[in-house]
């Protein structure tokens, strides 16, 4: 298990790897999203985004400025009392941010990694009138999509921490199904 003062080797293509997984994750969860804000791009654009630098472009600003974008999308949503939409908009926005997934060995980092398969698994939750068998139902469908690039960076962290409600609960159960 890795210790917090410590700091962990990431190299680009595991980053792409991560990023990709994110996407893979996210992307069913558009659908929650545009079907309650059909004209709002802003968390497709942050999974296309985030699908280019997967496939090897670099690393850019476009990155975080679509991750902003889609985690306003999440709280506007959110402020209108649009759970579903919101929760998938929050996917969307973690797929930006998987690319700058930290080199510090924290649990908290791990969120990084498995943030948007967490948010769109509670979006199918939520779309289900609040069934907790549907959101782990999702994460189950979402083991195979990890490569085992995915898993050999996630085993570097320590396990998911504790707290943040059934998000983290979703987090910690996918973390633990693929360690």
């Amino acid at each position: 298990m890795a210790d917090d003062s410590l700091t962990i080797e990431l190299s680009l293509a595991e980053l792409r790897e991560v990023t990709g997984y994110a996407v893979a994750c996210a992307r069913p969860a558009l659908a929650l999203y545009e079907r309650e804000r059909p004209d709002d791009p802003r968390p497709r654009a942050a999974i296309d985004a985030a699908q280019v630098f997967a496939d090897g472009a670099a690393r850019t600003k476009v990155l975080r400025d679509n991750a902003w974008a889609a985690h306003r999308a999440a709280q506007e949503t959110r402020d209108a009392g649009q759970a579903v939409a919101s929760a998938a908009a929050r996917a969307a926005a973690h797929t930006c941010g998987a690319a700058f997934l930290h080199p510090l060995a924290k649990a908290t980092q791990v969120r990084h990694i498995l943030g948007s398969a967490a948010y769109a698994a509670l979006a199918f939750e939520l779309s289900a009138g609040d069934d907790p068998t549907v959101g782990a139902g999702h994460i189950t469908q979402l083991h195979p999509l990890a490569h085992p690039v995915v898993v050999n960076v996630l085993r570097r962290y320590p396990a998911a921490p504790a707290g943040g409600g059934r998000l983290g609960e979703l987090i910690r159960r996918l973390d633990t199904a693929l360690r």
